[in-house]
């Protein structure tokens, strides 16, 4: 069986200088918003509502970046999550309640440093060159 979510690397421009959104799981570990697909939603949809419910941020999602990483999860299970960018464009800054324990805006080199899996890495490398090169 395969689980699906869908989030987005999250970026602004403070002082004129790019930064990224992480955030520290419950668990301790960090990285992107993101979260599972539910009823019919489009990956778009659940990426913009999960954002929302984690970060309280309003993110204008640029589809054109979009990479999957796959991971084994309990019970055997495969696990797919789509990751778009997304920029800020409005919304009340806060950490969800339950769910996460820490918002920071980081430069690419701080993040890089501090989030926790290999392949959240990855991806986030993969969305660096991307905004770099736009």
């Amino acid at each position: 069986m395969c689980e699906k979510s869908c989030g987005a690397i999250i970026y602004r421009y403070h002082n004129k200088e790019l930064e990224f959104l992480l955030l520290q799981q419950l668990a301790g570990h960090w990285s992107f918003p993101k979260g599972h697909v539910e009823n019919q939603e489009t990956e778009t949809e659940t990426a913009v509502r999960e954002i929302k419910e984690e970060t309280g941020l309003d993110v204008q999602l640029d589809t054109r970046f979009r990479e999957v990483i796959t991971y084994p999860v309990r019970g055997g299970h495969i696990k797919d999550v789509v990751y778009f960018v997304g920029k800020v464009i409005g919304g009340h800054e806060q950490a969800q309640v339950g769910e996460v324990q820490k918002l920071a805006w980081l430069s690419s080199k701080e993040a890089l440093e501090k989030i926790t899996f290999a392949n959240t890495k990855w991806v986030f490398e993969q969305a660096v060159k991307y905004l770099e090169s736009i």
